[in-house]
């Protein structure tokens, strides 16, 4: 079997670089991918006839190649993304609320499109039906702070 292999270094070359693919779609880090495309590379090198030394070096060079200036690259490119995908609870900062029950800087409920949130404010007491603005979520918390001025009767000093 090793004498087959020292012959035939394209299997090699193929099962490191299915190896590598399984541990990539393992982990999602870029980053044995990139080893991966090395051993493609070390691939091509047999085929072309290349001596086990520079199917190594290909190897090498190709594997560092892309790590060093694909994948970050690509790691930039796939953080990067528009406001309208923010996903989860990302997405409720900045929403409309309704307070549910008086919120203080210590608890209170809002309504947050259709879910009821327990809330909190930031100085301000902030009586039931009033309009709010969720400004973070902290945990299970959402934030929340006036919506506008215009609204005394909702707001109560502490």
């Amino acid at each position: 079997m090793f004498d087959w292999l020292g012959q035939n270094w394209w299997a090699v070359w193929l099962i490191l670089f299915l190896v590598f693919a399984v541990i990539e779609m393992l982990t999602l880090d870029l980053f044995f991918i990139m080893l991966g495309a090395g051993a493609l590379a070390g691939l091509v090198a047999d085929f072309a006839g290349a001596e086990l030394w520079l199917q190594i070096i290909a190897f090498c060079v190709m594997s560092l190649l892309m790590i060093g200036l694909v994948r970050p690259q690509a790691l930039r490119h796939l953080k990067k993304g528009p406001a309208e995908q923010r996903s989860n609870v990302d997405r409720l900062i900045g929403e409309s609320a309704v307070v549910m029950e008086p919120v203080t800087e210590r608890g209170g409920l809002v309504k947050i499109g259709g879910d009821i949130w327990s809330a909190r404010s930031a100085g301000v007491q902030l009586e039931a039906g009033a309009q709010v603005i969720v400004a973070a979520i902290e945990g299970a918390t959402a934030v929340v702070a006036q919506h506008n001025a215009a609204e005394p009767s909702s707001v109560k000093p502490i």
